[in-house]
């Protein structure tokens, strides 16, 4: 199975528009177009009954006690995890490809609702939603994508992986609203194929 994009080129920078954040001279960051990129795959195995979408960061700081803080780095040697940008399930078999901006088109503050999202598909909740909790203006359930924002002070490249997961079930089990690791325990055992591409992104103006 293969997968592609015409948003940013395998292992390059993914473009503003797509982002959750760029950089901004005063404030260091500026809210950009959180738009969904444009995604295709070929090549898919017989017996495909779904897919599965997951976008993830594998770079976050495993702590934040010098995240986004003035006079100081977020050191690349510090531990990472995964974060989970988005969660696309229930994917029909016969699809072929995701539209630039079609599950996503600029940020909404407290989380875009779901989890039904376009043609029958069903979105997980990603990790923005644990990330701004307790924030009174931008705390909810953040369904479906929401795209980069990596620390301003993080010296290291943040790397965002799109990969998509050919099913032999037509539908997740869903007693609950997903989230990454649930998702990933969900699909365990019924992955026929996968791809992946990957797009980089910073909001450190020492790593351009």
């Amino acid at each position: 199975m293969k997968l592609t994009t015409t948003s940013f080129t395998d292992n390059g920078a993914i473009p503003g528009e797509f982002a959750f954040a760029v950089m901004d001279p005063v404030n260091h960051v500026a809210l950009s177009g959180n738009r969904n990129p444009q995604l295709a795959w070929s090549d898919v195995p017989t017996g495909t009954q779904s897919f599965v979408l997951i976008c993830h960061d594998p770079d976050v700081p495993s702590r934040g006690d010098d995240v986004n803080q003035e006079g100081r780095e977020v050191p690349a040697s510090l531990p990472r995890v995964d974060f989970f940008h988005w969660l696309l399930l229930d994917i029909p078999a016969a699809t072929r490809e995701i539209a630039a901006g079609s599950h996503s088109d600029g940020v909404t503050a407290r989380g875009k609702p779901g989890p039904a999202a376009p043609q029958g598909m069903v979105h997980g909740v990603n990790d923005y939603t644990g990330w701004f909790a307790g924030d009174e203006q931008m705390g909810g359930n953040y369904f479906g994508y929401d795209g980069p924002c990596p620390p301003w002070n993080d010296t290291l490249l943040h790397h965002y992986v799109f990969t998509l997961y050919a099913l032999d079930i037509a539908a997740l089990p869903k007693g609950q609203t997903m989230n990454g690791q649930a998702v990933r325990a969900a699909i365990a055992g019924h992955v026929l194929a996968e791809a992946s591409v990957t797009g980089t992104f910073t909001l450190n103006p020492k790593l351009c």
